[in-house]
């Protein structure tokens, strides 16, 4: 088969577009919901390879999902938190959220739980997350002595207690952790020591898991606290459009000088990758907020300076943005990106470089300098989120 697609260049892009579900979101809401007592309907959700994983992993723990495609709708009939027992083995793909929610999630049952991942995910790190546990009263453990998948959970129900975690490689540690813990023996308490990665994503998971009737309560100090025993509440909740998905084509609107509505999305929204729209405006495009839109125009781009730690997912589209603007941009504070799919930052040097681009690359981020573009076969190192971000070049340069 042909894995080799030219993108070609058709003037600006203009258009208004509704993208399908988050997938964080997704993601999380089927934990909540497959332990909840009772039935839960979830629209809006996204059918990808990431929720499948979950879906599936969570039936073999004991939730009925059924699942509509067609229509974006997910039924589950959640356990109540009575988990499956015996021994149950459970594969998460590349998808990290499976493979980390779950091996939190798998802590407050009674049986063997194995957690593996494609080999991708076997390459990623989940050894803050095993030292949290066990300062939980949990028995996990790597297979393979290795802190990494594959993961053996002996389930012996989750004591509760207070854990120290790490913040630099990723929040999705925390996210599993706050998910599990109302289902634990006693309150728990869990602290964050330095600055956390993606906080985004911890707001959402508290925002969905408030949404299920439970709330994870934030003290100072990175500090947080959750009841236990509590349960989540079965009810229909409404998933929003993936805004990182949304990204390219904002971005696109940008990089062509057209204009891109995406529909659902606003500053409100649970997903902070909404705010690359902010980055776009600091660049030099017009950037209009509706009550449940936003839209982008496409304006001369000039370079910038920002972090992104917070919107890290978003940080390959930025720079991709960047080959089109006047003077470099310095993208800092994504130094756990190395550990997704790929090592996004050396990754994006590489390919960025094949552009045409001079390219610093440092332990946390880059600094991009555009030149005159260039036709160039790149390579998205088996990242769907770089073989996005890259794909917006080719809409503005041809022979991409």
């Amino acid at each position: 088969m042909n894995d080799r697609v030219e993108i070609r260049p058709r003037g600006p892009a203009r258009g208004s577009i509704r993208p399908p579900g988050s997938k964080s979101i997704t993601n999380r809401a089927l934990v909540c919901a497959a332990l909840a007592e009772g039935e839960s309907l979830l629209t809006g959700a996204l059918d990808c390879d990431d929720t499948r994983a979950m879906a599936e992993s969570l039936r073999l723990l004991g939730a009925t999902i059924e699942h509509d495609p067609a229509a974006a709708a997910m039924r589950v009939v959640g356990c109540g938190g009575n988990l499956a027992d015996g021994r149950v083995e459970l594969f998460a793909g590349g998808s990290g959220t499976t493979a980390r929610f779950l091996t939190a999630v798998a802590a407050i049952g009674r049986g063997t739980y194995r957690i593996d991942g494609s080999p991708q995910m076997r390459g990623r790190p989940m050894g803050d997350l095993l030292d949290a546990l066990d300062q939980l009263g949990a028995d996990a453990v790597a297979e393979n002595g290795d802190r990494r998948l594959p993961l053996v959970v002996r389930g012996r129900g989750l004591r509760g207690g207070r854990a120290a975690l790490r913040s630099g490689e990723s929040s999705q540690f925390l996210s599993g952790l706050l998910m599990a813990s109302p289902y634990a023996g006693g309150d728990v308490v869990l602290t964050v020591a330095g600055a956390l990665v993606s906080r985004p994503y911890v707001d959402m998971t508290r925002a969905v898991m408030a949404s299920f009737g439970v709330e994870a309560e934030e003290r100072p100090g990175q500090c947080f606290t959750i009841a236990a025993p509590r349960r989540y509440r079965a009810r229909r909740y409404e998933i929003e459009p993936d805004a990182t998905a949304a990204g390219y084509f904002l971005a696109a609107a940008a990089v062509t000088g057209g204009e891109a509505t995406v529909e659902g999305l606003s500053r409100g929204c649970l997903q902070g990758d909404v705010e690359l729209c902010e980055c776009l405006r600091r660049m030099g495009c017009e950037v209009i907020y509706g009550p449940d839109r936003v839209t982008v125009r496409g304006r001369p781009l000039h370079g910038i300076d920002v972090d992104m730690n917070s919107i890290s997912d978003a940080a390959p589209t930025l720079a991709v943005a960047a080959l089109f603007a006047a003077g470099p941009t310095t993208i800092r504070g994504i130094a756990h990106v190395r550990h997704k799919e790929s090592d996004r930052i050396g990754a994006l040097a590489v390919e960025l470089r094949k552009l045409g681009a001079t390219v610093i690359e440092r332990a946390d981020g880059l600094t991009i300098s555009p030149g005159p573009l260039r036709a160039a076969e790149v390579d998205p190192h088996g990242d769907h989120r770089q073989a996005m971000s890259l794909a917006v070049a080719g809409l503005s340069a041809p022979g991409v």
